[in-house]
């Protein structure tokens, strides 16, 4: 079992930048896909982005590419979704999620991930 706690989310006006924090509890797993999803009122959770923590290798949905990366800290078994050049389209409740698992392919879908932290909302304003 793994939980994941995430942070950093708020409101900020366009341009501006958040760096949203996810924490595995479970650091015995090494390998393991760590994506973020976001979900605004009224539409679909999305895909926003993964880091394969095996080899570090990360991979975005278009609209984000350019503004958003992915970084780890292994020491604190932390990772971050910094968020620049931040849009009213990027705001949304946000979540963290993980699969424990030896493949470097991660999925870009909901179903493809066995945990899920609590969600952070993240407004922009323009």
């Amino acid at each position: 079992q793994v939980h994941l706690e995430e942070s950093g989310g708020g409101s900020v006006e366009v341009g501006e930048s958040l760096r949203l924090s996810c924490a595995p509890s479970a650091s015995t797993y090494t390998h393991y896909c760590v994506a973020w999803f976001r979900q605004a009122p009224g539409k679909e959770r999305e895909w926003v982005a993964y880091m394969y923590t095996g080899s570090g290798a990360t991979d975005f949905t278009a609209s984000v590419k350019g503004r958003f990366a992915v970084s780890r800290d292994a020491a604190r078994n932390t990772l971050y979704l910094q968020m620049n050049s931040l849009y009213p389209d990027d705001s949304g409740m946000y979540y963290c999620a993980a699969a424990v698992q030896i493949s470097p392919s991660c999925s870009s879908r909901s179903s493809g991930y066995h945990y899920w932290g609590q969600g952070t909302q993240v407004t922009v304003s323009s």
